[in-house]
């Protein structure tokens, strides 16, 4: 298909290990496979594109499906369970499955991506949480397609139209223009719809950067870099520090990182990469504003993976600094770590956690 893929074993989903179909399944994408059983299927095609791409046991008995997926954990969930995997979307498809994110810039602009890349007389299929507006988006969709059609199951929509030629194709147009790359308003900082922050500095990372040591040197780590605000606070405000590692799960925040950091001189190197995995590497300094949701769920063992993480990448004598909402117990992490902390500072909704291995 002329794209850059990973292509592993494909297993019959009798034999996928548990912790992969764990990690594939969810309401909205049971809802989404739904629409390929029972009475009135959809027939399955040839060949499907699946955007935000989530492994499901079904998959492996389609002829071929391909998927696109920008977060690593699910990303690398796809790619265990032997499916095929494009590192950017590409290619016309008679069918695309959507299953979008929380944002609603960001699934309205993978609605344009998919018409993008759908055959004529292609069908565009969508699933979402109830919660999540399915309701509003379906009907956002049928004012662009004319007409779709729906089942509703474990609180989800999931909802499709089939290109017939009478699509309105200036709706997609500006549904195109919300996925651009745009500069957060008196800034520098290029961000993409969908990922964390993306209208405006986050107030606990500010807070953090405006209380970073600047005698910080040697080789430090951002985890969960994100667009990479916090580097470029690093890299402005500590000139001694000789090398920066990124590490974000988002590959577009990512590519967006390295546009925003393009200007500094020092030695700065981008991974995609699931932090709760741990780091191969060790640091004399970590920062992080650590992420704890799972989609719109609260999730804070995440958080505590991340701080788990670092205290282990941490050199001796390494420090390590944090910035969390008040409300999370990162506290008894640290207690057990064995670093030495201190609360450095707090306002009404954040709190900077410092530690340091002795």
């Amino acid at each position: 298909m002329g794209a850059k893929h990973q292509m592993t074993l494909r297993l019959p989903w009798r034999k996928w290990p548990k912790w992969a179909y764990a990690a594939a399944v969810n309401a909205a994408l049971e809802t989404l496979m739904l629409a390929f059983a029972g009475d009135g299927a959809l027939p399955v095609p040839a060949t499907a594109l699946f955007l935000g791409a989530q492994a499901h046991p079904a998959l492996a008995r389609w002829p071929q499906v391909c998927g696109w997926q920008p977060l690593r954990p699910l990303a690398a969930a796809w790619d265990r369970a032997g499916l095929e995997r494009l590192e950017q979307p590409a290619g016309r498809y008679p069918l695309v499955l959507v299953l979008p994110g929380k944002s609603r810039d960001e699934t309205l602009a993978w609605f344009a991506l998919a018409r993008e890349l759908l055959e004529p007389g292609g069908r565009l299929l969508v699933a979402m949480p109830n919660t999540a507006g399915a309701a509003r988006f379906e009907k956002a969709l049928a004012n662009a397609c004319g007409h779709v059609a729906s089942i509703q199951k474990h609180k989800c929509r999931a909802f499709h139209g089939v290109e017939d030629g009478h699509w309105n194709e200036e709706v997609f147009a500006g549904w195109r223009t919300l996925g651009a790359r745009r500069v957060i308003p008196d800034t520098h900082f290029a961000v993409e719809a969908g990922m964390f922050s993306v209208d405006h500095i986050d107030p606990g990372s500010a807070l953090l950067a405006d209380h970073l040591p600047a005698n910080l040197r040697g080789e430090v780590a951002d985890l969960g870099a994100g667009w990479g605000f916090l580097a470029d606070a690093v890299l402005r405000r500590c000139p001694k520090v000789a090398r920066i590692d990124l590490f974000e799960a988002d590959a577009r925040a990512l590519a967006c990182a390295r546009a925003n950091l393009a200007g500094h001189p020092q030695d700065i190197h981008f991974h995609w990469h699931d932090v709760c995995e741990g780091l191969a590497g060790c640091y004399d300094a970590i920062v992080m504003n650590p992420p704890f949701h799972t989609g719109q769920a609260t999730n804070v063992d995440l958080g505590r993976a991340f701080l788990k993480a670092a205290v282990a990448a941490l050199k001796r004598g390494g420090k390590l600094y944090l910035v969390a909402n008040r409300q999370l117990a990162y506290e008894a992490v640290l207690e057990a770590s064995g670093l030495v902390w201190h609360n450095a500072g707090e306002d009404k909704t954040y709190k900077l956690l410092f530690a340091e291995r002795r």
